[in-house]
């Protein structure tokens, strides 16, 4: 809901209240935003109590004007800043007029309400498919030059979400070099708020760090010419107190997939700005006489009650208003990629037997990864020569699809049509479509070039050669690769003076280009990758609604990105699998059922030579299917919350209608001679009676090595034939946890669980809990 009085304005969601009003100067002071607050119909009167009073401007700060001498907008919230007016903080907005002046003074004109869904003409916006959300415009003209502002705000109510975008509209006869546009702008009162942002590189994205602001700037950016896995645009501001439930914390986030920024200042008066929007540094834009220039869709939430109630919004949000499309609730199907099992050596008979042990363990879906096209043997050659390799495929990918499909599952293919290789047919007819200064050498990446989204004529051919392949068989699944980052960052299409448009405008051509496909195909689950995570954003979700989170499968890994990663994406768009051990990627040996325990709380699938497996790793992984479908809806939309991480990992999700949850406790180090555990759940219906059980295993007796001599009636050589054999026919007990309990008695009692094995001695009673050993537990409303 919004209201407004006499130039007030409150825009309220079902727990929040977001407050701005007109100052006697014509600028939008920003006055409140946090939990809900009640607010009289006379909104001036309301907010009275709540705005700073200024009588004197601060010494050694700029008079906005001589005709009030009692502030500066150095020392003012406001929703909207601009240069050369005496706010030195960070800016909203900077450009460059015709006559050289970078001065810009925005001043309120108008608003207007309507309750309509976000537009913006080159990128994709949030949504609502039922109630439409409220939608505010707010004007601001230049008082001096001819050029306006657009505010756009959005309210999800139910979300306790608010969206801002801006629009810079040049109604001047002259052009104007615009160097910087932010999507939104929220000011503080008071200093020292923690800013938490998420960070990395390949393998080990989305490592979290929090810095407190006390002073000067915290940037958190990305000029890789993607989103990347080296600062997602995803940011909270908390306070220092806040926990995993209590507290106030803010979520922040764009739905853009490009070079973005977000940045927090304490002034010289202790005041916090933030800003967020695409990356200032390295763009430019000339915006025409009477044409205009739009950001990126930016989105706010904030909570009382911690890092969780923020997460939530947050997950309601990207589920409801971001994903789209026939996926967005439809169950996802199990899948096995190729590449781990076979990497670039690939062909029909290899595929055709993962399929069958892959169909034998109930997998729903096979995935043909990189390798099957031109002659790609590695990654020197062939991206951009999207025909079938014969010699791998002699029936083409019909006839692989259908081969794959007569076995009984639905057939999936890897393309990265962002690309190309020198060595390719594609390059040596159009070395012009590919990004890079003419007759320089090319700084390369993974071998590989990025083509010239910024061209009609490339993203035409990309979107021709797509639909050639995803047309050519019966193909339900597309995992969309990007592998490397932009350099030499130059168009050989556009001018000189439009070279600080490139970046951006390659993000444009993207989104026209994804939206095109997946309109034109909209039964195919498109799933987004980019080495991983270098490109998790909601510009993605907007078309793919899932995205490969890391390269790296490691469980000990997985379980911390995946907790970082639930900050601000629901799990339903985080995709998990399970791979062999040693890892591909660490080397490390996690047990089978961690690596499923972990997996399975994001969108699931296996990464195996499958034939290479013993039968009892068969026998597992076929169970480990059987259970993940018995709860995959509970798994994939279930409300997801965070409990410890540290060296313990606790994970509860809970089904919409609380009737059914999945905990997790996972430890990474054992503690000697520490035999106590709890777990406690979240989210649960209170007052209800829940049963509590978990997934009794088997224990192999080769986990205790030659200690296993203490209890053997004759002595057994460690890793020799004789253990092996009675490991074979024989097996530890595991525990069994089976409780009855109301839902406030799990959550805030908590379980204590069967006694850890701590040295001294085992039985059936005994819990074999060892480095990177974990435990699912199954609640069941009564």
């Amino acid at each position: 809901m919004i209201r407004v009085d006499k130039n007030n304005f409150i825009l309220e969601t079902k727990d929040t209240t977001y407050a701005f009003r007109v100052t006697k100067s014509g600028h939008l002071e920003h006055v409140y935003y946090g939990r809900k607050i009640s607010l009289a119909k006379n909104l001036s009167e309301a907010l009275e109590a709540i705005v700073e009073k200024s009588a004197f401007c601060p010494g050694s700060s700029i008079n906005y004007t001589q005709d009030d001498l009692s502030f500066s907008l150095e020392d003012i919230c406001l929703e909207a800043s601009g240069q050369g007016k005496g706010d030195i903080r960070e800016s909203f907005c900077e450009l460059v007029h015709a006559d050289g002046s970078r001065t810009c003074d925005f001043i309120f004109d108008s608003f207007l309400l309507k309750d309509e869904n976000p537009y913006l003409y080159t990128m994709p916006t949030s949504y609502s498919a039922n109630k439409l959300p409220a939608h505010l415009t707010v004007v601001l003209k230049d008082k001096y030059y001819n050029v306006s502002l657009e505010l756009h705000y959005f309210v999800y109510e139910n979300c306790n979400v608010i969206t801002r975008y801006t629009k810079l509209i040049n109604n001047s006869e002259d052009d104007i070099r615009l160097l910087k546009l932010m999507s939104t702008q929220l000011d503080f009162s008071e200093k020292d708020l923690v800013l938490t942002t998420w960070g990395g590189a390949w393998a080990r994205e989305m490592g979290k760090n929090t810095t407190k602001v006390t002073a000067g700037k915290i940037v958190n950016c990305s000029r890789a010419g993607i989103s990347s896995n080296r600062a997602n645009p995803f940011v909270m501001l908390s306070d220092e107190s806040t926990t995993e439930d209590t507290g106030r914390a803010y979520g922040l986030n764009l739905i853009y997939s490009g070079n973005h920024y977000s940045a927090a200042e304490v002034s010289a008066y202790g005041k916090t700005r933030f800003v967020s929007g695409i990356n200032p540094d390295g763009f430019e834009w000339i915006v025409k006489a009477h044409e205009s220039f739009e950001t990126p869709e930016a989105v706010m939430t904030v909570s009382n009650e911690g890092f969780n109630g923020m997460s939530q919004n947050m997950h309601r949000f990207v589920r409801n208003h971001v994903v789209r499309g026939e996926w967005k609730y439809k169950d996802r199907p199990i899948l096995l990629n190729s590449w781990e099992a076979a990497y670039f050596n690939i062909n029909e008979k290899k595929l055709c037997t993962l399929a069958k042990a892959a169909k034998k363990c109930g997998i729903e879906l096979f995935v043909m990864d990189d390798g099957w096209f031109g002659e790609r043997n590695n990654d020197t050659s062939s991206l951009g020569d999207w025909k079938v390799n014969e010699k791998k495929l002699p029936n083409g990918l019909k006839g692989l699809a259908d081969k794959i499909n007569n076995i009984g599952l639905d057939f999936g293919i890897w393309v990265e049509p962002e690309m190309v290789n020198a060595n390719s047919d594609l390059f040596r007819a159009h070395p012009d479509w590919a990004l890079g200064i003419p007759n320089r050498p090319h700084s390369e990446g993974r071998n590989q070039r990025i083509l010239d989204l910024t061209r009609a004529d490339v993203q035409d051919y990309i979107i021709s050669s797509m639909r050639d392949v995803f047309s050519s068989a019966n193909i339900k699944y597309v995992k969309w690769d990007m592998n490397r980052i932009m350099s030499d960052v130059y168009s050989s299409k556009l001018e000189a003076e439009n070279q600080g448009e490139v970046a951006h405008r390659y993000v444009i051509g993207l989104y026209k280009i994804m939206k095109t496909l997946t309109t034109e195909f909209p039964e195919i689950l498109f799933e987004g990758c980019a080495s991983g995570g270098n490109r998790f954003d909601l510009g993605i979700l907007s078309y793919f609604p899932q995205i490969w989170a890391s390269d790296d499968t490691d469980a000990l890994y997985r379980v911390n990105a995946m907790t970082n990663y639930s900050y601000g994406y629901p799990m339903s768009t985080v995709t998990a699998h399970v791979s062999n051990c040693p890892n591909h990627q660490t080397l490390r040996v996690t047990p089978l059922e961690t690596r499923f325990n972990v997996a399975a709380f994001g969108v699931f699938g296996y990464e195996f030579n499958l034939p290479d497996l013993p039968t009892s790793t068969l026998k597992e992984i076929k169970e480990q299917v059987k259970l993940y479908k018995a709860h995959r809806r509970t798994f994939q939309y279930g409300d997801f919350y965070r409990g410890r991480c540290d060296n313990l990992h606790e994970w509860t999700v809970v089904s919409k209608d609380k009737s059914e949850a999945i905990g997790m406790l996972m430890q990474e180090l054992a503690l000697p001679n520490t035999k106590d555990h709890k777990y406690f759940a979240k989210g649960l219906d209170p007052e209800r009676i829940y049963e509590f059980k978990n997934n009794p295993k088997p224990v192999s007796i080769k986990l205790f090595g030659d200690l296993i001599n203490m209890i053997a009636p004759v002595h057994i050589k460690n890793d020799g034939i004789i253990q092996n054999v009675v490991d074979k026919f024989y097996k530890l007990p595991g525990e069994v946890e089976s409780y009855k309990a109301s839902g406030d008695t799990l959550m805030y009692a908590g379980v204590k669980l069967h006694q850890a094995f701590a040295g001294t001695g085992i039985n059936d009673e005994t819990r074999v809990f060892p480095d990177f050993a974990s435990r699912l537990y199954i609640m069941k409303r009564k």
